[in-house]
């Protein structure tokens, strides 16, 4: 470890947790002196509208190991872990929330895992202190689908509390409500992982800032990690291949004329597979023009900025 490097930097998403920051820091210092390493803590205000922040500025003037970030507005919790991620100087990158439902008394363990050569150590909230059908359930499908698309098998990707080795995430970009993602995006490149069992507390103070509404932006967000997985460098693959499915039908439709009108005297012009067929020809066409527009796009993206379209592991000799 270099000696400007410290060990392990702690980053908190803080959004109107006013009555929970003071205790969340208390734990948090306690469990990172039992590792007797260099450490750090930052706290990332995302616009709260409440005491937040002036609670920040208090303690961090107390403590030069609390750093505090604060947004001018609400960006969201992606935006709040790559703000910390991105002024985080450990090694190692700990996520949790603000809430308290993190127990900080796991971070060692997450720690422990990463020493042991994981590059990725992600909670798992066995036993959960939420609602079953506000929040249980959902989390339990949403996992499940995850798993079942991502071909990554976690029992709990909306845990926020998670190890990472500093140099996976330095080759990962989120945008939108990504974070909960990011074990995947590891797995791209790579990356070891493994999960453990933590802790899980009900929340005593503040108000949950998740609703049933986040369900339909993990669908969303799965299809877009789906795209980015498979055909974020050939999207031709899939504008095409629905654009030829397109035509494909279309040609059904006219056989299916044709067949009506010398079999059962039906006329084109009154079936409804005529316009169907026009129809699909142009959605299939349209489609496939799609594909060569987003081809053309990927190759400017790569080449203007130089970014690679793979990621070397290690170098021997060069």
């Amino acid at each position: 470890m270099q000696d400007n490097q410290l060990f392990v930097s702690v980053v908190i998403p803080i959004f109107n947790e006013e009555e929970n920051i003071a205790q969340l820091c208390k734990e948090i210092k306690l469990a990172l002196e039992s590792l007797g390493r260099d450490y750090e803590i930052i706290l990332v205000d995302d616009g709260s509208e409440d005491g937040s922040l002036k609670v920040l500025k208090e303690l961090a003037s107390k403590d030069r190991l609390l750093r505090v970030i604060s947004f001018f507005r609400n960006f969201g919790q992606t935006a709040a872990l790559v703000s910390g991620m991105n002024n985080a100087s450990g090694e190692i990158i700990v996520f949790l929330d603000g809430d308290l439902q993190n127990d900080p008394q796991d971070i060692p363990l997450l720690v422990k895992k990463i020493e042991e050569g994981y590059d990725v150590v992600s909670g798992w909230r066995k036993q959960r202190k939420d609602s079953f059908l506000s929040r249980c359930l959902p989390s339990f499908l949403a996992n499940k689908l995850i798993s079942l698309i991502s071909g990554v098998h976690l029992h709990d990707y909306g845990c926020t509390l998670k190890a990472y080795k500093a140099d996976i995430l330095k080759n990962i970009k989120l945008y939108g409500e990504m974070h909960r993602f990011i074990p995947i995006y590891a797995f791209w490149l790579g990356a070891k992982i493994v999960e453990v069992p933590v802790n899980h507390r009900p929340r005593i103070y503040g108000k949950t800032k998740y609703n049933i509404g986040r369900v339909f932006k993990v669908i969303l967000d799965l299809l877009t990690i789906k795209f980015l997985a498979h055909y974020r460098t050939k999207p031709i693959y899939v504008f095409g291949g629905s654009g030829l499915v397109a035509i494909g039908l279309s040609f059904i439709c006219v056989i299916t004329l044709i067949y009506n009108k010398l079999f059962h005297g039906v006329s084109m012009i009154q079936s409804p597979f005529l316009i169907l067929s026009a129809l699909l020809v142009i959605v299939g066409v349209q489609s496939i023009l799609m594909g060569f527009l987003a081809e053309m796009q990927i190759r400017t993206y790569f080449e203007s900025l130089g970014k690679p379209i793979y990621h070397i592991k290690e170098k021997i000799n060069l």
